[in-house]
């Protein structure tokens, strides 16, 4: 398997980060984002792609229709209606990879639409998030040309691992471990501005430490603040795709739907410039300071 022109359908932070770390991997990196078409974003993402020496195309028609392997980065919401619209102009032979984050209902789905198109459809289920490992980030690969895939992807310093010929089982990994991630961080935010809303931090953290010691507690409320802030709404969207996951499952997704529920509450306030000044680095008692001031106890 070789690929002369590698083309990403989605040009956000995980499509950016990508098509830089393969920019050297092929003789072009195509690009192609909705936001292309937006008259208050569209220049700056045009700039964006000139700047890193990618060829930003003006349709999805145009940019399937001149890589050899496509790589679907949107958002987990638009999965299967990009597999629709690109299985309209995807060359046959070529490689479809999709590492968004949707259930395996709506994996093999896309997969149905790809390959009636004569593509080869991939899945991959990505196991952390993208920054900082960029193209090095544990991906696990599903589907009859995923081992084949993998064997190039390895070659080209990627982190692959086959779990299966059947689409589905990578996507069943990736959003079964999101239920875990996403709701321990959706828990962390609700526990601590609680906590922090009594003054009671100071006592309850240390009784995470002392069954949980190999945490540090503090930092980790943190990070999940400042990643749930920064990328909410996304991971709103994976977590409905987990949900849908648990019912394809045969159950109530009773947990995955408040996780992402909590997760584009949190999305909104942001959206609200709640949190605006803070930094990356803002400490989760800083974030938690904004949400009290806005809604006091009763």
């Amino acid at each position: 398997m070789k690929f002369d022109r590698i083309g990403f359908i989605g040009y956000g932070e995980v499509g950016k980060i990508l098509a830089a770390g393969l920019k050297d991997k092929a003789s072009a990196i195509l690009v192609w984002d909705l936001k292309f078409d937006c008259p208050d974003q569209r220049e700056e993402q045009l700039a964006h792609a000139d700047r890193a020496g990618v060829q930003a195309c003006t349709s999805l028609e145009q940019l399937c229709g001149g890589a050899d392997l496509v790589i679907s980065a949107v958002t987990a919401s638009n999965t299967l209606a990009v597999a629709e619209g690109a299985a309209a102009h995807l060359r046959p032979g070529s490689v479809f990879l999709d590492p968004n984050s949707a259930s395996p209902g709506t994996k093999r789905e896309a997969a149905r639409l790809i390959e009636a198109s004569g593509s080869h459809y991939v899945e991959a289920g990505v196991m952390t998030s993208v920054p900082p490992y960029g193209i090095r980030v544990p991906m696990l690969l599903g589907g009859r040309r995923a081992a084949e895939l993998a064997g190039l992807l390895t070659s080209w310093g990627m982190d692959v691992k086959v779990v299966s010929e059947q689409v589905g089982v990578a996507s069943a990994v990736k959003m079964c471990r999101s239920v875990m991630i996403k709701g321990l961080e959706a828990l962390v935010i609700e526990s601590y501005a609680t906590a922090r809303a009594y003054g009671v931090e100071d006592q309850v953290l240390p009784t995470l430490v002392e069954t949980f010691p190999s945490i540090d507690w503090d930092a980790q409320g943190g990070y999940f603040f400042s990643r749930v802030v920064q990328h909410g709404k996304r991971r709103a969207e994976e977590m409905r795709e987990a949900a849908n996951t648990v019912r394809e499952a045969g159950f109530e997704p009773f947990m995955s739907a408040a996780i992402a529920d909590k997760q584009q509450w949190v999305a909104d306030q942001a959206q609200a410039d709640l949190f605006a000044g803070l930094g990356q680095d803002a400490r989760w008692q800083d974030y938690a300071d904004r949400l009290i001031a806005k809604f006091p106890r009763s």
